[in-house]
């Protein structure tokens, strides 16, 4: 009897302990300052995505998901101190950061490395960590800088009649003074030197609410075309500031980051013909937004936006994305290390590094025509890379191309190139063959020559 209770006992215990198991997910958000419409968007549908995983299916396998906002105002600082802060939280510790900035991103880098703990920074971040031989722990998601400025200039080679039309065009790169801003500076050099167009760099200084002098320099130069790398308040700005010197809007091209309703609307008709990159589309119709509203949404229950107008924009349904993948990296993970209990870190890193979302699972997690299929692996830490364009219509984002495709016979020389130099730089030795559970392939003899400083 005595044996019989103590295995009871121990069964009801170790029920007990599957029932309390639960993932930490720290957030590093942003709610205030001029970049509070993308932060609060973002982090509402992220967070609203782990709230519906909750209640619809009780976690992942279980495992219920927690999660801890730190706001950091958009500046590296308070990143870092976010970082520190929540890094060491939940039961295994945060599982997965996402900055949401590009500069934090940065300064986490070799801190996130050493912790052994992954960051994910979909769509933004520095684009040679694409190279997970060399940056292990960190993960620019789905599409880098470097694939969206090739397909970019794709797109303006498109309407302008075939790329060598691009010859003796002039085109301006308006960009947000950061390390986010400058990051396209190599890869639009070097697209101007292989099709012949000039493109001029014009620095806006952050936050961007004061453009006058920078388009009356755009004026006197007269370009074909202008990029514009904003983020923020200086979105809205430079379009209204367009209007004014008599740029016209449908040949302003923006990145995906100046391309959200939030980035349009308070520009009323300054914005109306205005073309910008995305990986995805914005939308309710979407069966994944109809189970958050559903699930989070219904019954009178609240979830994360105060706004609700804004579920189905593009900035939250660019969290929701960003819940599918840390959700879908855990349970791949789950899958190695086991169901129904708290993972590391580094086991949550494999799971990212091991993420394969064909078209099969999209449909199965109701995200069709939300999200491009993604398969990472050690040598590919962004997984996509395709793009498409959408314009403004007045009232809505119209998508006006299908997936192009990024130049890879570019893009991917100057990542490892790249990558290449900072692992000589910081003493790395590139992971190859079968490193930290991953295949990772074998580093070029021009690439170890550039690693080990030959």
């Amino acid at each position: 009897m005595g044996l019989a209770l103590t295995g009871a006992l121990a069964g009801a215990l170790a029920a007990a302990q599957v029932r309390a198991a639960e993932q930490f997910i720290p957030m590093l958000s942003y709610r205030v300052g001029p970049y509070a419409p993308g932060g609060s968007g973002f982090f509402g549908g992220y967070i609203d995505y782990l709230d519906m995983i909750n209640k619809r299916d009780g976690g992942v396998n279980g495992v219920k998901l927690t999660w801890e906002e730190c706001e950091t105002e958009y500046k590296n600082d308070r990143g870092v101190e976010c970082y520190e802060r929540l890094k060491g939280k939940g039961p295994t510790g945060g599982t997965v950061f996402t900055p949401l900035s590009t500069g934090i991103t940065y300064s986490l880098i070799e801190r996130a490395t050493t912790d052994k703990i992954p960051v994910i920074s979909m769509g933004y971040g520095r684009t040679d960590a694409s190279d997970g031989r060399i940056f292990p722990y960190i993960f620019p998601l789905v599409t880098n800088y470097w694939s969206q400025n090739t397909a970019k200039i794709k797109f303006i080679g498109m309407r302008e009649g075939g790329m060598d039309k691009l010859k003796g065009k002039k085109i301006v790169n308006l960009y947000h003074g950061s390390a986010y801003g400058k990051e396209t500076i190599p890869v639009l050099d070097l697209q101007a030197k292989k099709y012949g167009f000039e493109v001029k760099h014009i620095e806006v200084p952050h936050p961007g609410n004061e453009q006058q002098s920078q388009w009356l320099e755009i004026r006197r130069y007269k370009p074909d075309w202008v990029i514009l790398r904003g983020w923020g308040v200086m979105n809205p700005t430079a379009l209204k500031t367009a209007q004014k010197v008599g740029f016209p809007a449908d040949r302003i091209v923006g990145v995906w980051w100046s391309g959200a309703e939030e980035d349009v609307i308070p520009a009323g008709d300054a914005a109306k013909g205005f073309i910008s990159a995305a990986f995805h589309p914005s939308g309710r119709d979407f069966p994944v937004i109809q189970d958050i509203l559903k699930y989070v949404y219904g019954s009178g229950s609240r979830g994360n936006m105060t706004d609700q107008s804004r579920i189905g924009q593009q900035y939250y349904n660019r969290g929701v994305i960003q819940g599918i993948l840390t959700v879908e990296a855990i349970r791949t993970a789950q899958e190695k290390f086991g169901k129904g209990k708290s993972l590391t870190p580094e086991q949550v890193r494999w799971g990212i590094e091991n993420l394969n979302i064909d078209e099969k699972r999209i449909r199965q997690l109701g995200a069709f025509g939300l999200l491009q299929p993604l398969k990472v692996s050690c040598f590919d830490h962004e997984g996509g890379g395709a793009v498409k364009f959408q314009q403004w219509d007045g009232e809505r984002w119209k998508v006006i191309s299908d997936w192009i495709a990024s130049d890879q016979s570019i893009v991917r020389p100057m990542i490892e190139e790249s990558a290449a130099k900072y692992a000589k730089e910081k003493g790395i030795k590139p992971r190859e063959g079968i490193s930290l559970g991953s295949d990772c392939g074998h580093y070029s003899e021009n690439l170890k020559k550039i690693v080990s400083g030959g």
